[in-house]
């Protein structure tokens, strides 16, 4: 039997980078997986490619920054599968630049999807994982959430904010038997990423490398806690 059999994942952000990868290999592991996004081609290639490997999911085109979108993505996955057992909820956008430079609109695109979005899916998702005594939520955050680098304001303070939030939606449903993990990556391979000329892709995390911590985190026994937050990154320096 697959480690996640009978369970049901939505994913924010599955049509690239961390969030396929994360869609691939949970649909692996035996899950039912709604992927969601903005861009319904990506979304269709994730599902096409979980389909490909004999999986079961949904792809729901959503921006979880917007409250409709959210309690449709979360409908469309209690239609197709009847409940939610976990949320991992990984959509983020970044763009920052100094402080002194930075548009108010750019911080607000970015808390938006990075913080709200966080704060949507886990508020609309979080009553069906009460009801049923049982779920489980990973938040992928950012080494920027740990650190505190320099042309990283917004994006930075984002993570820092989802990690101090993730601690407490662990405290307040703890007893109900739901977990909250937070997972820190460094410097991931994606589509934002992968044309960098600086960048030492061999020195670099991939997708993959996210997708089998979380599967390793949601397959603990149902009692174990695991500190929160994770961080996650290369030995040698990318940048280097």
């Amino acid at each position: 039997m697959k480690r996640l059999e009978g369970k049901v994942a939505i994913i924010t952000g599955g049509g690239t980078g961390i969030g396929r990868g994360l869609a691939l290999a949970l649909a692996d592991e035996g899950a039912k997986t709604v992927v969601c996004g903005r861009r319904v081609d990506r979304l269709e290639g994730t599902l096409k490619a979980i389909q490909e490997r004999n999986g079961d999911g949904l792809a729901v085109q959503a921006d979880v920054s917007i409250e409709e979108d959210v309690l449709r993505l979360i409908q469309a996955s209690l239609d197709g599968y009847g409940r939610i057992d976990i949320l991992i909820n990984n959509a983020g956008v970044g763009g920052d630049t100094f402080v002194h430079q930075l548009e108010p609109a750019i911080w607000d695109r970015i808390f938006a999807t990075n913080l709200r979005g966080v704060f949507l899916c886990t508020r609309y998702v979080l009553p069906h994982m009460r009801a049923q005594g049982s779920g489980h939520i990973i938040n992928i955050s950012s080494e920027s959430g740990l650190e505190y680098y320099t042309e990283d304001g917004a994006y930075g303070t984002s993570k820092h904010a989802l990690n101090a939030f993730s601690e407490i939606v662990q405290r307040e449903n703890q007893d109900l038997n739901i977990r909250v993990n937070t997972i820190c990556p460094g410097m991931v391979i994606s589509e934002m990423t992968d044309n960098d000329p600086r960048l030492d892709h061999a020195k670099c995390l991939y997708p993959e490398d996210i997708a089998d911590l979380a599967v390793w985190l949601l397959t603990r026994r149902q009692n174990i806690k695991i500190g929160t937050p994770i961080l996650i990154q290369t030995m040698l320096n990318p940048w280097e």
